[in-house]
This record gives structure tokens, C-alpha cells and sequence, in this order.
């Protein structure tokens, strides 16, 4: 019996007898030979089917096939440079395990919303499976780098009794006889308790937001890393931000190249993320706002725009730090040469594709803390734990946030978020 294998592992099986799996990626004809381009997932081959080889019966077998068909095809392998992947198949054999209806996604042109209605099936273009495959990568670097250097994996929960950044965006739900509950915003406030037992962790998982937003960059479920590290101050915060995109954009680039060609990325942003990263305080930003026309006005949250024109300016990720506290949340610390301002940074992608991470340095004093909630009309029974941090053994530390679709959706090139994840929840989408 021929060995099973996977098309990426074709490389070490020239000149062998094999089996491949998978589906109809395409077929055509020319007399008496057949080709059919087999996928797998891991990549795409071509058989070469010639009937003077397998017969009459087993060649007009293969006019059974439909696109997405499921199939084995079995025979000898052979490297071939003008070929899919750079190897053929030469086919001794077909065993056909299950014939698709007609695939209502075809060459020709679709519209977002038809694709959309059936991402299950759209997730088997060659473009979406690119787009997976560095998301896969990005998800892996991001664990490799955290567990190469001493974190511990933290799990948040998921319902919680508070909000993290205020109430206004939050899904909730009764739970049992305990009153509301609430689908996490962020797992940061469980990290900073995680970081006061481990010293440093990261909290890896999906997160909501109920935002009634439309833009190309917003989901209401999407997925956020967030590492949280005692002793860490503001500078340390972004040190540690830096180096973490570097090695992101590094094994994206020496690991997934094919899927970047696939997507026609251009990569030279990509190859200037490297350390260190420009660092402009708020202030510097509005001077460079300013610059450009832009009536913008101190004390203002920076939008899109402002966040592009921004990182035009630069040819590879620019920190943003240092912006007033009152558009910042209750937790971040207050800069102490600057009550106005909070100990905070954004990391602003280039290409206009806007803000990638989050974060600060957190207020670790009880006092101060117990002040901002009581500024930001929070609960204080809710976050009576998280003030149990600075009553027991306080000390300095600081995390951030990256949130994986827009990272997904600046590495790839994309125009929206809803690409970046398998099964997109917007405020218009629930389905499939």
C-alpha cells in the first residue's frame, strides 16, 4: 500500500510511490491525459493522468469529479518547476470517496456579502487559506517568543462581574441568582493578579466589545494577547512592545513567504520592523497633526485618520506615548512630571492600518486607584479584589495588548478585519 503524505512534504518523497488526500482544486484536459490539481490543506499538487497508463475505466472515472469533490489520487512523484508547488504526480491511481454538488463559489467575481454568507466554504479559497496559515504563524511566534522568555500562560475568565474600560460596550448576561454578568472586554486586570503571584504572564484569548461600529477594523469577538510583568515601568513596557513585533514580523516573514505571495503583499514595511521603534510623545504627535493641516485639537483621542497621517511619517510601527489621562482608563498611572497625563502607549501599524497595541503602566498605588474609581463611577465591590493587589505587596508594573485580527490584517496586506478570522461576528454578522 503506497504511503499516505501531505503535500508539503512532498519534497522528501520524489521519485516514490504515494498517496495524497483532499479535494478538486481544478481539472482540465487535453485528449488523453488529464490533469487534476489536487489540495490538501498544506498546499496544492498536480496529477498526471494518462490513459494509455490507468485504463479507460479509471480515466473517465475522473470525469466524475466536481470542484470540491473529495478524492486519493496515488502514484509517483516528481519534481516539476512549472508546476503548482513545484512537484507533479504521475497517477497510477483514483479512488473517489464523495462527489460535491455544484460549489457555488466559482472563479468568477463574487460580492463581500455572497463570500460572507458562506465563509464555511470560503475558508477554501487560496487566498483565505493564506490568510489562516499566517495567522497560524503569528499565534505561534506569539506563544514561542512569551514561553521563550519565562512568561507563564494566565487564563482569564471569560464572564466576569465589571467591566475592565467602562460599561457603555459590554455584552451581558443574567448568571444564575449572582445578578449580571459580562463577556470580557480584556483580560488585563486577572494578568495584573497573575503578574503578582508569576512575576510575568500573558493572557491569550477572545475578547468582546458590544461597540456599534462599522469601520474596517472593528469586530464585536475578536482575540487579544496581553502580557502583564511586576517591576515593569513605562519604559520597560515599551521595550518589551518592540521586541515582540520584531519577532512577530520576523517568523512571519522566514515562515510564511508563499502565503504573502499568494496575498501579492508587498513586503517592504514588513522587512523594516526592526528595533528600535520610533517614539513620539502625544504632544509631538498633535505637532505632526498640525503639521499637516489637521485641525486637531488637544485632549483628543486620536481617530483614523489622525493615527494615519501619523504613521505615514515613519517607515516602520511608531509608539505614541504619553496621552492626556482623561481619555485614558481608570487603571493606567498618571505620568508623576505631569498629573494631566497618563503613563501610556499606543503602537501605530504604518500603511494606515491604525493602532496594534495598547498599553501602560498601571497605578499601584490603593489610594490613587480607589480615587479613579470613584472618578469613573465604578462599582467599588467589583473591583474590590483588584484593590486587594495594591493592598497586599504592591508594586510597579505595566502590559499591553495586541490585539491578533489587526495585527493578521497589517501583515497581510487586508482591507477589513473580517478576513482575519475564521468565523467574523460584526454588529450586522452572526452567521454562518
Amino acid at each position: 500500500m503506497a504511503t499516505k503524505v501531505y503535500i508539503e512534504n512532498l519534497s522528501t518523497h520524489v521519485g516514490e510511490n504515494i498517496t495524497l488526500q483532499g479535494w478538486l482544486y481544478n481539472a482540465r484536459s487535453s485528449g488523453k491525459i488529464k490533469f487534476l490539481l489536487l489540495r490538501d490543506g498544506t498546499g496544492v499538487c498536480q496529477g498526471v493522468i494518462v490513459k494509455a497508463v490507468v485504463g479507460e475505466e479509471m480515466f473517465n472515472r475522473c470525469d466524475q469529479l466536481t470542484q470540491e469533490s473529495s478524492f486519493k489520487m496515488s502514484g509517483t512523484v516528481r519534481a516539476e518547476q512549472r508546476a503548482p508547488g513545484g512537484y507533479e504526480m504521475d497517477v497510477t491511481n483514483i479512488e473517489i470517496i464523495s462527489v460535491a454538488k455544484e460549489y457555488p463559489i466559482t472563479p468568477k467575481e463574487h460580492g463581500v456579502e455572497f463570500l460572507a454568507d458562506r465563509r464555511h466554504l470560503w475558508l477554501r479559497s487560496s487566498r483565505q487559506h493564506a490568510i489562516m496559515r499566517v495567522r497560524h504563524e503569528i499565534i505561534r511566534s506569539i506563544r514561542e517568543f512569551f514561553d521563550g522568555r519565562g512568561f507563564t500562560l494566565l487564563d482569564a475568565p471569560i464572564f466576569t462581574p465589571a467591566a475592565c474600560e467602562g460599561t457603555s460596550t459590554l455584552f451581558e448576561t443574567e448568571y444564575f441568582d449572582l445578578g449580571k454578568a459580562f463577556l470580557t472586554q480584556s483580560g488585563q486586570l486577572y494578568g495584573e493578579a497573575g503578574a503578582m503571584s508569576l512575576g510575568k504572564v500573558y493572557v491569550f484569548g477572545p475578547t468582546f466589545r458590544a461597540e456599534k461600529s462599522k469601520t474596517r477594523r472593528h469586530l464585536t469577538e475578536f482575540w487579544m494577547v496581553e502580557p502583564e510583568v511586576a517591576f515593569n515601568d513605562l519604559n520597560d513596557n515599551m521595550d518589551l512592545a518592540e521586541e515582540f513585533l520584531e519577532h512577530i514580523v520576523t517568523s512571519v516573514l522566514k515562515n510564511r513567504m508563499p502565503e504573502l505571495k499568494v496575498l501579492e503583499r508587498n513586503i517592504k514595511f514588513l522587512e523594516n520592523v526592526k528595533r528600535p521603534l520610533p517614539r513620539v510623545t502625544y504632544d509631538e504627535a498633535v505637532e505632526i497633526l498640525h503639521s499637516k493641516g489637521l485641525p486637531f485639537e488637544w485632549g483628543n483621542d486620536l481617530g483614523g485618520t489622525d493615527e494615519t497621517v501619523i504613521s505615514e511619517q515613519f517607515d516602520r510601527p511608531v509608539m505614541v506615548h504619553r496621552y492626556p489621562a482623561a481619555i485614558k482608563a481608570f487603571y493606567m498611572k498618571r505620568d508623576p512630571n505631569n498629573d494631566k497625563l497618563a503613563l501610556a502607549v499606543d503602537v501605530l501599524a504604518p500603511e494606515g492600518y491604525g493602532e496594534i497595541i495598547g498599553g501602560s503602566q498601571r497605578e499601584d498605588d490603593y489610594d490613587t486607584l480607589l480615587a479613579r474609581l470613584k472618578e469613573h463611577n465604578l462599582p467599588q465591590e467589583a473591583f474590590d479584589w483588584y484593590l486587594d493587589l495594591r493592598r497586599f505587596g504592591s508594586v510597579p508594573h505595566a502590559g499591553f495588548g495586541l490585539g491578533i485580527e489587526r495585527t493578521v490584517s497589517w501583515i497581510c496586506g487586508l482591507d477589513h478585519v473580517r478576513e482575519t478570522i475564521p468565523f467574523p461576528r460584526m454588529i450586522y454578522r452572526l452567521t454562518p
